[in-house]
């Protein structure tokens, strides 16, 4: 590419000027600053504290404004170190940066940078794809030209990308500025443009998007303007009055909310609903966690149920039996532990023998179609409400970056998850922990037995019935679910920190092996399982009561905690523990591996 010419130089920052300054005032505040970014659609639109920022460095007079002046010098500087620093990196003096040469200038600037994280910001900076950089492509992206509209109206809009202009560079080897500007570019829109938030922790998955946008593009070629009037009545009725009035001036707009602003240079129809939906499109990838996750996380749940399931089922078997055998009594009063451990096992004997007996290998598998049917809905909701939740406390700590959270706000994100999920999927758990223990010898079975104790649950109590115990749920789900996610973070974090030291590599390239994942998830839910045990006692009681095998009924969790203790003491809060802890361990490790697995298969990050 030919070097500019000071003209060209000159032309093209005052066409950036005049882009940027969209109230023709000859000066650009805060408000102006956004708007105008918003206006080219520079990945800084959306990063209100990157913004602010700018302003303060350009603003040089400190009046709160940025002139013309101000900008051109801001400009020339930040130019300037943008060349330097080019011609830093480039060794040969090719005029191109080779990714060879950018992992060395790295390198050399005493960055560590994981080999995904510089094959993505070199891919994002080279947009022609031939394997360099130019510093065309180094100084601004591209220049996107949208065209074509179905009634013949040609809309072009010039969305210049000065990706790294606003970059406030402190030297001209500054790399850890770029690396850390373009590690806040989280988010990608269904163009695939990028948008700084000031946030990281959701992404975008655009494989997994693409069916749910194909839909939207479908929409907007369909609907007529009628139905942009019902949706957006506002847009509608000013859209109207500005194609009647002919040329429209370039400050004229429609405001959709405090986030969005429409310029329209002409409004067809066709654009109005493109906008549109081009608008809700982005709202919709930057704020939807990656659903190839939740994919992910649907198939870990579903193989590691299926896989426990007869210890899940041996576990409510014994959790509804509410008597104590007496020479497990005898044996613990007399001192004799062992004994008492031993009878103990024996129960479990016992408890299998009798399980057999009830139907033979379905009877141990006995709801597990539900479980795995509620595992999907309820893996992606948990982990999306946790994603959720650390972006909100990472806005409450005031760095909007949900990596750097406080473990405080760590746990609290892991049980708001836990408690979001459970409130969805709590009639599933209630009709699966009901159906085990309606299950008998010569009884119904699967689709029968299902509808059958649906239809015995709805008789009885209503659609109330099916959240019985809830509070209770809910109560030792945020425990269960804080514990279980933030140790397991707390302990990989660890694991791999002391790895990447050891192999002298960044942490992102440092491979966890199966053997490694699956026991940290074993540890982090063997140890949250046993704290929260005895409330899930209570909760599988209220929730099976009434049952062939829980006879008893209460009027809520006070009777059930006293009944509990009262005919078999504190031991009988902990009964069935074993057999859990026997079932979360391997678990949460093949939940763990297999979710890892797919991320890997799923080539997601």
């Amino acid at each position: 590419m030919a070097p500019e010419s000071k003209d060209e130089r000159d032309k093209r920052v005052a066409k950036l000027w005049e882009t940027l300054d969209t109230r023709r005032e000859g000066h650009i505040d805060l408000h102006g600053l956004k708007k105008g970014l918003k206006k080219i659609d520079h990945p800084l639109k959306n990063a209100d504290e990157m913004v602010v920022s700018v302003v303060k460095q350009v603003d040089t007079n400190g009046d709160g404004r940025i002139d013309q002046t101000e900008f051109r010098t801001f400009l020339d500087h930040t130019e300037d170190g943008l060349w330097k620093m080019f011609q830093s990196i480039d060794r040969n003096h090719n005029g191109e940066i080779d990714k060879a040469e950018l992992r060395n200038a790295f390198a050399s600037s005493g960055v560590t940078v994981s080999g995904a994280k510089l094959d993505r910001f070199f891919a994002e900076v080279d947009k022609n794809n031939d394997g360099v950089i130019s510093y065309a492509e180094w100084r601004y992206d591209y220049l996107d030209t949208w065209e074509g509209c179905r009634d013949g109206t040609d809309l072009f809009l010039l969305l210049s990308r000065d990706f790294l202009l606003f970059l406030p560079l402190h030297s001209p080897t500054d790399l850890h500025a770029v690396l850390s500007y373009y590690t806040a570019t989280g988010n990608l829109n269904p163009e695939g443009d990028v948008h700084i938030n000031d946030l990281q922790g959701l992404g975008t998955d655009h494989p997994f998007l693409r069916p749910l946008l194909a839909i939207q593009h479908l929409m907007y070629n369909i609907l007529s303007l009628p139905a942009l009037a019902f949706l957006l009545p506002s847009a509608h009725a000013e859209a109207i009055q500005i194609s009647k009035s002919g040329p429209v001036l370039e400050n004229n707009h429609v405001s959709l909310d405090g986030d969005f602003e429409m310029e329209w240079l002409t409004v067809p129809q066709t654009t109005a609903m493109r906008m549109f939906f081009r608008y809700y499109g982005r709202k919709l990838t930057e704020n939807t966690p990656q659903l190839g996750y939740f994919f992910a996380g649907g198939i870990a749940g579903a193989v590691s149920r299926t896989a426990t399931a007869p210890l899940d089922r041996l576990k409510v078997y014994l959790i509804a039996q509410t008597g104590v055998k007496e020479s497990t009594v005898r044996a613990a009063k007399e001192g004799a532990p062992l004994a008492a451990a031993g009878n103990a096992s024996k129960t479990l004997f016992d408890a299998l023998k009798e399980l057999w007996r009830a139907g033979g290998i379905r009877s141990l598998f006995a709801g597990n179609g539900l479980n795995v049917v509620k595992v999907m809905p309820e893996s992606a909701i948990k982990f999306g409400a946790y994603e959720s939740a650390k972006r909100m406390f990472a806005r409450l700590e005031g760095h909007n970056d949900p990596k750097r959270l406080l473990p405080t706000s760590q746990f609290m994100s892991g049980g708001f998850g836990g408690m979001v999920a459970q409130c969805f999927v709590y009639p599933l758990d209630t009709l699966k922990f009901r159906m085990q223990c309606e299950t008998v010898k010569d009884g119904p079975k699967g689709n029968q037995l299902i509808a059958a104790t649906a239809k015995k649950v709805w008789n009885k109590n209503g659609l109330f019935g099916f959240f019985r115990g809830l509070p209770l749920g809910l109560v030792g789900m945020f425990p269960y679910a804080a514990i279980d996610l933030s140790t397991f973070e707390y302990l990989k974090r660890t694991l791999i920190a002391k790895k990447a030291r050891e192999q002298g590599c960044h942490e992102d390239d440092v491979p966890l092996g199966n053997f490694a994942t699956g026991a940290i998830g074993a540890t982090s839910g063997g140890f949250s399982a046993s704290i929260v045990y005895p409330l899930n006692v209570l909760r599988t009681r209220l929730q099976t009561q009434g049952t062939f095998m829980h006879p008893p009924t209460y009027t809520g969790i006070g009777e059930v905690l006293s009944t509990t203790l009262k005919a078999e003491g504190p031991r009988g809060l902990y009964k069935g523990l074993t057999p859990n802890l026997l079932k979360v361990a391997p678990a949460m490790s093949i939940s763990y591996v297999v979710y890892e697995n797919a991320k890997r298969t799923l080539g997601l990050r």
